[in-house]
Order: structure tokens, then C-alpha cells, then sequence
């Protein structure tokens, strides 16, 4: 395994332990962070584009930030979640080309791990609603990432050590060895996180290529065959994940965010928005407000 999968940290935003019901039915769920659940008890289910998954005891499952799915219960589901966010030194997501839901059987080691966690982490549940829609709000997330800088050390480097474990466990399915810890040239990491921080600029592949001195069509190969993506694809897919979380945290307008995210207008924001998630900006807005 490479070095640099070393680069990733993850900070702790809810932890708990809950039992659900029929009211628990969401659909076309998406959020900035990562939902990690070990199922106890009962059934429920979890679906995204690449099919439906049954939530079923002595199973852990991972949801990757920026991963649509459906969440539902039939009749009673009892579950452990954890929900973190990611940090990375080059801006590149560890899942970034898995965003599937995962599904791997639990050890007792990941139970006894979880069970850890939510130990030493009282009241960081959502007291407010289990509804992605209620509480899925900037000042909530602010409010969770308060209690993280006020927490002792060894507790800091304990949640990173558990989350790091159970996280190891999904690198061993075989559709993530060959994207998340592949060999990737330099440049091409080099261009990557160059376009997560500069999300906020208008960023042109001439103008990718040429800060890395290549050639524009081959630089452009060389991104599709070491990513899977060509670069223009990959800029709007950054800059479209960017403005998700935008919508869903803060009440900027659709033109303030589509400025904030590098786009010139707000037509060809929500052009790029809609190709992408196909949803306009105003639906997906709709999707994830406060309930009335």
C-alpha cells in the first residue's frame, strides 16, 4: 500500500445507538460526510445507483460523502451509526472513485470498536431528528466540530485510531484496491488537489496542462487512464460536490454559490449542476430543506 494513503484524517461529527421504525423512509439522501452503521437487529434497507442492499444484523456498511441513496425500514431496525468528515492533505477523497454503499460482514473486533467509541463520545447524537433533511445544517455541523477542538487529546487520537480500524476494513473489497491505493503519477495528484483548492477559480485543462508542462492532449490521456475521468469531467464533479454541501449548510443564493464555485453565471451553473446530479439546483435545495 502507498504512503499516501497515510494523508487522510477523519473528525467525528455523531455517534449513537438507535432504534428505528417505519418512519424512517428517506430518499435521494446525500451528505459531505461519511455514515459508517453496524446493524444489531431488525431489517431495513439502502439502495443507490448500483442497486438495493438489505440492512441485516452482523453487518457493517459504509456510505461514502457525496453518495446518493434511499433509507427505509419496514417495520423495526436497531443500528449503531457513526458519521465523520473527511480530511485529506491534497484534497482527494479516499472513496472518491467508490461512491457506492459498501457492505462487509462484522468481526467482534469492529463491534467492540464501535461500542468503544460511543463510550467515550456521550451525547453526540442527533437529538433533533433522525431526518437527513432536519438536521443537516451548517450550524449544526459547527456546533459538532466545537466539541472536537475542546476534547482532550488522548480522546482526539483514540476516535481517529477507531475510525482508521473500522475504515481498514473496507479497503480489502476488491473494487477499492484498484482506484483508492493505485499508483498515480506525481503530476496527476499534483493537478488534483490543485483543482479541490482552487474550486473557486474558473479552471481550464490548457490551463492544468500547462502548469504541469504537458502537452494538452496527453495530459488529458493520462488523467482519464490514472482516474478513470477526463479532467474537464473531474473539475465539474469537484466543483458540483462543493456546491451540494453549499446548498445544503448555508442559505446562499444559487448565484452566490455558483460564483463561489467558479462558474461565470448561474445558467451554466445549473446546467452542469443538473447534468451531474440530475436535479436542478432549486431541487435539490427543495430535497434537503428544513421541513416545514
Amino acid at each position: 500500500m502507498p504512503k499516501n494513503v497515510f494523508k487522510y484524517s477523519f473528525s467525528l461529527l455523531h455517534i449513537d445507538y438507535v432504534k428505528l421504525n417505519h418512519k424512517w423512509n428517506y430518499f435521494n439522501v446525500i451528505s459531505p460526510y461519511y455514515r459508517l452503521y453496524y446493524i444489531d437487529e431488525g431489517e431495513g434497507f439502502i439502495s443507490d445507483s448500483y442497486g438495493k442492499k438489505t440492512l441485516e444484523p452482523g453487518y457493517l456498511y459504509l456510505i461514502p460523502s457525496y453518495t446518493i441513496c434511499n433509507l427505509n425500514c419496514d417495520e423495526y431496525l436497531s443500528q449503531y451509526f457513526i458519521q465523520f468528515i473527511e480530511e485529506s492533505a491534497d484534497g482527494v477523497s479516499l472513496f472518491g472513485n467508490n461512491r457506492k454503499v459498501l457492505k462487509i460482514a462484522a468481526e467482534q473486533t469492529d463491534i467492540v470498536l464501535i461500542k468503544r467509541m460511543l463510550q467515550i463520545n456521550p451525547g453526540r447524537g442527533i437529538n433533533r431528528s433522525d431526518n437527513p433533511q432536519v438536521y443537516e445544517r451548517n450550524a449544526y455541523y459547527k456546533e459538532y466540530i466545537a466539541l472536537n477542538d475542546t476534547m482532550k487529546a488522548s480522546l482526539k487520537f483514540e476516535n481517529q485510531g477507531i475510525m482508521l480500524q473500522l475504515l481498514s476494513r473496507f479497503l480489502h473489497n476488491d473494487d477499492l484496491q484498484t482506484s483508492a491505493v493505485q499508483q498515480i503519477p506525481s503530476k496527476i495528484l499534483d493537478t488534483m488537489s490543485y483543482v479541490q483548492i482552487h474550486l473557486n477559480k474558473n479552471i481550464t485543462v490548457s490551463h492544468l496542462a500547462e502548469r504541469i508542462n504537458q502537452n494538452q492532449d496527453y495530459f488529458s490521456k493520462q488523467f482519464l487512464i490514472h482516474t478513470g475521468q477526463r479532467p474537464l469531467n473531474f473539475i465539474h464533479e469537484k466543483k458540483i460536490e462543493r456546491a451540494q454541501y453549499l446548498i445544503a449548510t448555508t442559505n446562499k443564493t444559487f448565484l452566490e454559490i455558483a460564483l463561489d464555485t467558479g462558474f461565470s453565471n448561474l445558467p451554466h451553473f445549473s446546467k452542469i449542476f443538473k447534468q451531474i446530479t440530475s436535479l436542478t439546483p432549486k431541487d435539490y435545495r427543495a430535497q434537503i430543506s428544513l421541513l416545514k
